[in-house]
Order: structure tokens, then C-alpha cells, then sequence
């Protein structure tokens, strides 16, 4: 699976605008960055990011380390155990609660996560998570586990062995229930991000579920 991380200003740009898609914002509002806490954090999240990938100039490091500490306070406040360069493009999280993940984890584009997820390490290894994959409320991950494109994790579900893609599972230990994954749960906001003036009524159900949950 590739992974994807900020490199350049303009792929900053571009995970900016995918996390926000995906979040269900149709711009940059100062009043959504004001009244969203957790749009807020994922905001500071990648600035930091991209100066940590991009500008180790003694003042690029001075605006991060100025960053980072805003960004720690946000973690504190939030519940957020939340490391660097994990997620791709198109994180959506859906509201302030825990969430831990280890630093060594790596997740795919357009990740939906729940309060109460803990994607960790088991015997030295961690999860290697797909694009487009839904974590209910409470789900846990952990270990040498694969988790395959567009699946999706139901609430307190235990995954301790791999996913296959476009499945969902349930359960402790977690047990495939069907051969339907993360549609419909989803905003895939790295792939509308690259879209110019697409039409937001075609998301249909996504969207009215972001809104219904913020």
C-alpha cells in the first residue's frame, strides 16, 4: 500500500483541502476553524508536519517548535494521541475523545475514526492500515495486522489478525459479518480534493452523515 506524507507546500495544500473535504466542509471558513476544535487540530497537525518534512532552516524550526507546543496543548485538550506523518491525505475524525495511535502505524488516505480507537503495537509490530477505512467507536488494532482498502471497523471491534478490503467486521475477536466495506461512511476528499467545482450533492448519505455527527 503506498503511504503518502507532506513533502512541498503544495502537497500541504492538497492534505489540507482533503482533510477538510473529508471533515464535510465545503471551504476554509475562519467560523469552522473557530467553532470546530478538532478541524482545528488537524490544521495544526499538518502545518507541523510540513515543517517538520520541509524546513529544518533554524527559522522554520523556530515557527514549528512555536506550532508545536499550540499542537500539544490541542492533543491535551482533545484527548488526541495523534503522532506525525501517520495518516494520508483525507482524515476525517469525528469528534474529540481518545485516540491513540502509535508513531509507527501508517494509515491510507481518507481515514473515518471514532473516539475510543487505539491502533498499537503488539510484539514489536504495528497495523499497516488501507485507504478508505472506517473505525467505529471503540475499535482496537493491533500487531503485524493488514487492513485492506474501503474496509471497515465496527464500533469495540478487536482486530488482531488481517482485513480484506471492502469487508466489515465486528466483534472480540473481530469476525467478518459481510462482504460490504466503509461506503456511504466515508468522504474520499483525496480524490475530490484534486476535483475542480465538483457538485457536493452527488455524496449523497456521506455527507448528511458527517453533518448529523458533528
Amino acid at each position: 500500500m503506498p503511504y503518502q506524507r507532506i513533502e512541498s507546500f503544495s502537497s500541504l495544500k492538497y492534505f489540507l483541502a482533503a482533510d477538510r473535504i473529508s471533515l464535510g466542509y465545503r471551504s476554509m471558513s475562519v467560523v469552522s476553524v473557530l467553532v470546530d476544535p478538532v478541524w482545528k487540530f488537524q490544521i495544526v497537525l499538518r502545518l507541523v508536519e510540513y515543517l517538520t518534512n520541509c524546513h529544518p532552516s533554524p527559522f522554520g524550526q523556530i515557527v514549528r517548535a512555536l506550532l508545536w507546543w499550540r499542537l500539544r496543548s490541542l492533543r491535551i485538550r482533545l484527548g488526541f494521541s495523534i503522532p506525525l506523518n501517520v495518516f494520508g491525505p483525507g482524515l476525517s475524525i469525528a469528534h474529540y475523545g481518545t485516540i491513540v495511535v502509535n508513531k509507527y502505524a501508517r494509515i491510507g488516505e481518507n481515514c473515518r475514526i471514532h473516539p475510543g480507537v487505539c491502533i498499537g503495537v503488539h510484539r514489536g509490530a504495528v497495523p499497516i492500515i488501507g485507504d478508505n477505512v472506517y473505525f467505529g467507536p471503540g475499535a482496537k488494532v493491533f500487531g503485524r495486522v493488514v487492513v485492506g482498502n474501503d474496509a471497515a471497523i465496527g464500533a469495540n471491534a478487536v482486530v488482531t489478525h488481517d482485513v480484506s478490503p471492502n469487508t466489515t467486521v465486528i466483534g472480540a475477536p473481530a469476525r467478518t459479518i459481510a462482504e460490504v466495506g466503509s461506503g456511504g461512511l466515508v468522504l474520499c476528499g483525496s480524490v475530490l480534493a484534486l476535483e475542480k467545482n465538483f457538485d457536493w450533492t452527488k455524496l449523497g448519505s456521506a455527507e448528511a452523515l458527517l453533518t448529523e455527527v458533528r
